[in-house]
């Protein structure tokens, strides 16, 4: 059997990072994913942010397949979380959080991640089903601290963080218990070598940081 939402959710977790993308083209898409696949962090979110994003989330599926781990982002309303699904997004992200985005997740148990400012919304998020509650956009306030926040009281709570982390501080979001990050310019900035040198440093953190951690 095979647990679609459970295999996501713990592969975005195992991995710990993924690429926050916004892209004018496919082929700049392609680029992003070629470098994140060799640099060892194959998970990215294309932002509905952008009219393509449907675009870029199929090609990057029809080439990558399961090397690539690609969802949708600033997915606000129901309509745009099926055109995700049916473009083969595999988990969906929002800057805020809907009732109707989460029903049609979990219809088609893909895993959703609505964005959280206070409590209440981070435990309304868990009553819908959400796999991780994003952290957004306090995270750029509280920086690792929120992570606290969130879990002192309910340490169950599958945390994504987004924006702010970078290599000087993904150390320190690791140790504090954020289950993924997403991250901007630097896993999506210059070539493809270089977001693939990025990758590469962000995995040997993560790794690193999580062995130090008994994990």
């Amino acid at each position: 059997m095979q647990l679609q939402k459970a295999k996501v959710t713990e592969r975005l977790a195992q991995i710990g990072a993924f690429a926050v993308v916004r892209v004018e083209t496919v082929e700049r898409g392609l680029e992003i994913a070629d470098g994140l696949v060799r640099g060892g962090v194959p998970a990215m979110e294309i932002s509905y942010t952008n009219a393509n994003a449907g675009d870029v989330i199929a090609a990057v599926k029809a080439k990558y397949g399961d090397k690539m781990c690609v969802g949708a982002g600033t997915v606000m309303e129901a309509a745009t979380a099926r055109l995700a699904i049916m473009s083969g997004a595999e988990f969906v992200v929002a800057n805020m959080e809907s009732e109707e985005v989460a029903r049609v997740c979990n219809l088609y148990q893909v895993p959703y991640a609505p964005g959280c400012t206070t409590m209440t919304e981070a435990n309304k998020g868990l009553e819908m089903g959400a796999a991780f509650i994003k952290c957004f956009p306090i995270s750029n306030t509280y920086g690792v601290q929120l992570v606290k926040l969130f879990k002192t009281p309910t340490p169950w709570m599958p945390l994504m963080a987004s924006g702010g982390i970078n290599l000087d501080n993904l150390a320190e979001w690791v140790r504090a218990g954020v289950d993924t990050c997403g991250m901007g310019s630097l896993l999506t900035k210059g070539s493809a070598d270089e977001i693939a040198a990025n990758a590469a440093e962000v995995r040997r953190i993560i790794d690193e940081t999580r062995a130090e951690m008994g994990e």
